[in-house]
């Protein structure tokens, strides 16, 4: 099919003479919404081009839920690495609303690029210009958001107001766009798209034809409830929309004044399948902030690692962030990490985290109920006091900012992402050491502390925003202490020695052993994945629970310099 491809940048420098021999060969198609371009792991034939509409790409991800990697916008070549490479595909792609593409085969590239070197030349320099700007590149965030309110009583004109001036205060611009939008055709939401960073379809769910078309549209869906409703049953339509399908659906609670709630978060996620669950409280302006910073792609993530004791390390790191004036908008951690990020994530001040942690782990040894080992060292039962005592019954979609934590299921082999659910129920899984503490089975999984597959879930904050994060991270590259380990006593002698209040040397062979396959393979790669990595300097052992002031201070030292090294563009980012 002779097609004009003039309109694509792609082929701005080849020439006219390789644009039209180009024109000649390449094959034009629509792909509807929601169906797939090509999966992953399928083998590579051809690469594409995106005339118009939206695509999206995903990896296989944790827990059933697609793990997106990025948009692709009109304009843009999707499929060219693997096919260069003769490889199969390293993600699938899916439209997200109706599509128009133009697909070169393999063979027809091969004989134009032989005859027609700039071909070659310039899909190098493109390729070249994504990996130096990275995973993040221009046009692989979500733009197009469906916000949908699910109650006639929301001001759905008011809130989209209030976010698109909070997004101005960052320097986003933001369109609102009604149902005066449902004929128009894919070319016309391209352009408008192009003109500015968020373009908001405001929809209500009532209203169910322009609903289904403002969500069959958008990037990302938004779903507006009230706090002190309860949701409905179904709340979406039959047929829903691509990103709804492909788990891209949050959940925005409003809260208005005092009025006390009707159902719990957890029930409208559920009846969603929602990915996030925001909360969007009238008179907290740093609620709406966070909103926006969201819509923006321009959202702080938090990420804590494991490591027992070593962990006092994180509150320092935090009181430095906080200091310079960091706000989290996206908090998750590992282990002993964690329980840390869950009070960030609950909202706690500097003197509550330092007081709670403290009392917590510091006033007493709380692995100190120890036993003659079945399964574990200790009974556990003093951990889950702290536990109840610190979180109560808190589910985590209840919390003010979206919190996730890792365990490790041994029942598959994978870890086990916990973003539902009871908290200290999953906290205790993240911190359940194979040996020092039993595991926590829920269901068919026996779950065990976060740190045995992913002591530092860099990677799953990357598939829980789209910003950048800081990471602290405590993880130790020196094995256990060998003195620990001649000549030790019996149990008995152990025991009139240190009493029944401090675990044994076994508790840090344990520790260290649960650890040390993540350290050797691809622990590197995790620190990698954040943008801002904190890595203090302490001596403290995993056990070593009443060094606490020294080891947060070296958290605090750390996070300081950390933050001295970063750019002026780096700093904006994090917004310092």
């Amino acid at each position: 099919m002779d097609l004009n491809l003039s309109f694509l940048g792609f082929f701005d420098d080849v020439g006219k003479a390789t644009l039209k021999a180009v024109e000649h060969e390449v094959e034009w198609f629509c792909l509807p919404a929601g169906h797939m371009l090509f999966a992953e792991g399928e083998p590579s034939d051809a690469f594409y081009l995106l005339r118009s509409g939206a695509l999206a790409a995903f990896r296989d991800g944790a827990m059933g839920r697609p793990n997106l990697l990025g948009y692709i916008r009109a304009g843009e070549p999707v499929g060219e690495m693997s096919m260069l490479e003769e490889r199969p595909h390293s993600a699938s792609v899916y439209a997200m609303r109706d599509s128009e593409i133009v697909r070169l085969p393999t063979a027809s590239f091969e004989r134009l690029a032989d005859k027609h070197p700039s071909l070659m030349r310039e899909l190098s320099k493109m390729m070249l210009r994504r990996l130096r700007s990275g995973p993040q590149r221009d046009g692989s965030e979500p733009r197009v958001f469906a916000l949908v309110s699910c109650s006639p009583t929301i001001d759905l004109d008011y809130r989209a107001k209030e976010l698109q001036t909070a997004l101005a205060r960052i320097g986003v611009t933001c369109a609102i766009v009604g149902d005066e939008a449902a004929d128009w055709q894919g070319p016309k939401l391209d352009a408008f798209e192009r003109d500015h960073h968020v373009v908001l379809l405001a929809a209500k769910l009532g209203d169910s034809n322009w609903a289904r078309r403002a969500m069959g549209r958008a990037d990302r869906v938004w779903l507006l409830a009230r706090g002190d409703a309860r949701p409905s049953t179904p709340l979406l339509p039959d047929d829903p929309s691509p990103a709804a399908r492909l788990k891209l659906l949050d959940v925005v609670l409003v809260h208005d004044g005092g009025k006390s709630p009707a159902s719990r978060p957890q029930e409208w996620a559920d009846a969603a399948e929602a990915a996030r669950v925001f909360h969007w409280r009238q008179e907290r302006n740093d609620d709406l902030a966070r909103l926006a910073r969201t819509l923006a792609g321009k959202s702080v993530g938090l990420v804590l690692s494991g490591g027992g004791a070593r962990a006092y390390a994180h509150i320092g790191a935090i009181d430095a962030f906080r200091k310079a004036g960091m706000e989290f908008d996206f908090i998750g951690g590992a282990s002993m990490g964690a329980i840390i990020a869950a009070g960030v994530a609950l909202e706690w001040s500097q003197e509550e985290l330092v007081e709670r942690v403290s009392a917590a782990f510091v006033a007493s040894n709380p692995l100190g109920d120890w036993q003659l080992p079945v399964i574990s060292l200790s009974r556990g039962r003093r951990v889950d006091e702290r536990l109840e005592e610190h979180f109560g019954d808190v589910e985590i979609s209840d919390m003010s900012r979206p919190f996730f934590c890792v365990s490790s299921n041994l029942s598959n082999g994978r870890p086990f992402i916990h973003r539902r659910g009871r908290l200290r129920d999953a906290l205790r899984a993240s911190i359940a050491i194979p040996g020092i503490l039993p595991p926590v089975i829920d269901g068919e999984n026996v779950l065990v502390d976060g740190a045995v597959f992913t002591n530092f879930p860099s990677e799953q904050m990357k598939a829980f925003h789209r910003g950048v994060s800081a990471g602290s991270d405590v993880t130790r590259a020196k094995g256990v202490n060998p003195s620990d380990f001649r000549n030790p006593p019996g149990f008995f002698g152990w025991v009139r020695q240190h009493g029944l209040n401090e675990l044994p040397p076994i508790a840090s062979l344990l520790m260290r052993s649960a650890t040390a396959g993540v350290m050797v393979g691809q622990h590197q790669a995790f620190r990698e994945a954040v943008d801002l990595l904190v890595l203090p300097e302490t001596e403290t052992d995993l056990r070593q629970w009443k060094l606490f002031e020294d080891t947060v201070d070296s958290g605090r030292r750390a996070a300081e310099f950390a933050m001295s090294e970063l750019s002026r563009d780096e700093l904006d980012a994090f917004g310092l």
